[in-house]
């Protein structure tokens, strides 16, 4: 059991640093594109919200579909999908096709989160959810960080955006290949017919949540968290043009986010086992305001050396929220669970790109930072309510 766990986590871990390397490589990218088309910052949250719409669309049909399909295909599909769109990617040639073909590839991605948090959550569904999952997410941001590295690298040394795009799209159909190969017909993701019958007299009805004040709570926060990370990570080499930092060293402020966000990811969710939820939440969101908002009074290479430990706590928070829907859901409704849980999540990455793309063209790219900083905070009453919930049902499960 302690072996077929594991491997489930290190096939999940993989899949998971692909798609989230191929997701968040486009920061960096960002600055070039806004050049090469002649973009306002709004123009340019559409191209971010393009991505995540997608995956606002399919995450939730697919977290419904994996309860009668399994994991396996999906997943191996879904990540077929992408690496194509990745590679007509890079022959784009204008807005709209940059608009279509990032969408396609948010189809793709749709199916990595939902599918692999079900399997690390239920396969460690005996107290080390936290720590597992933290350990998928870390690799998650380790996927973001050498993606977003490598292609900021690439750049400095004069290789055209393109390059580095379709090179991923050939790694994503690698991939899907192996992930259909090494998930095999022994995964427990895989269901069949007997395991169906069996399953089927004790199955769940409905979405399966033990307590819907304190899941409404929990989505919450991740709605103003994602909010906070993708508006951030959306402008923030833009703030730090602004702000007079050379603009090979700003195009990489992503990577300096994402560096900090890897060790924040695998950290948070240990520290969560150990200490709590509500205290790790609490810390890292008020962690996130105040570091965000030092950003824009410090001096520019301060601010720019500042991200890494912004990082920590931005990224972090997601590694405790994703463990904390195993106590509030039902083991066999979990792959629901985690789709609506992303699409929310996905719904936020469309929309405050977007919008605050439209306030940086309206007053300012340092006055949207300060209020996306600001927005974190309203997630501490949040947590006040999750704090009782995840109490009243810890106390129903030990009776």
């Amino acid at each position: 059991m302690g072996r077929s766990r594991r491997w489930k986590l290190g096939v999940c871990s993989g899949t998971h640093v692909l798609h989230d390397g191929m997701v968040d490589m486009l920061y960096p990218l960002l600055p070039l594109l806004a050049q090469a088309f002649g973009l306002s910052y709004s123009e340019v949250g559409l191209i971010r919200a393009a991505n995540k719409a997608a995956m606002a669309l399919f995450q939730l049909p697919i977290g419904l579909l994996s309860e009668r399909f399994g994991e396996r295909i999906l997943l191996a599909a879904g990540t077929a999908c992408a690496g194509i769109a990745y590679l007509f990617l890079g022959f784009s040639s204008s807005y709209l096709s940059i608009i279509g073909f990032l969408f396609l590839a948010g189809c793709g991605n749709a199916v990595q989160h939902p599918l692999c948090s079900a399997i690390v959550s239920n396969a460690y569904a005996d107290g080390s959810r936290r720590g597992a999952l933290g350990t998928y997410n870390f690799a998650g941001d380790v996927g973001k960080l050498v993606f977003a590295s490598a292609t900021s690298f690439l750049i400095g040394i004069g290789i055209s955006w393109d390059v580095p795009v379709q090179i991923t799209g050939a790694i994503g159909i690698g991939v899907a290949v192996m992930v259909l190969v090494l998930l095999g017909s022994s995964s427990a993701s895989v269901r069949t017919e007997s395991e169906t019958s069996v399953k089927s007299a004790t199955r769940s009805t409905g979405w399966g949540i033990h307590d819907r004040i304190g899941f409404s709570a929990l989505c919450g926060i991740a709605v103003l968290d994602s909010s906070t990370r993708t508006g951030f990570l959306t402008f923030v080499a833009f703030l730090m043009i602004a702000k007079g930092v050379p603009e090979g060293w700003a195009v990489s402020a992503t990577v300096m986010v994402f560096a900090g966000g890897m060790v924040g990811k695998l950290a948070c969710g240990l520290l969560a086992d150990k200490f709590g939820v509500i205290r790790t939440v609490v810390l890292t969101e008020i962690a996130t305001g105040v570091g965000i908002l030092l950003t824009l009074v410090l001096p520019n290479l301060a601010a720019f050396f500042l991200l890494p430990f912004i990082g920590v706590a931005l990224n972090g928070t997601s590694s405790v929220l994703y463990g904390t829907i195993g106590d509030l859901v039902e083991s066999d409704r979990q792959g629901r669970a985690f789709g609506l849980f992303y699409t929310l999540g996905s719904i936020c990455g469309i929309l405050a790109p977007w919008g605050y793309g439209f306030l940086g063209d309206t007053i300012g790219i340092p006055e949207t930072i300060g209020i996306v900083g600001c927005a974190i905070f309203l997630t501490i009453p949040l947590c006040l309510i999750l704090r009782s919930s995840i109490g009243e049902t810890k106390a129903a499960t030990s009776g």
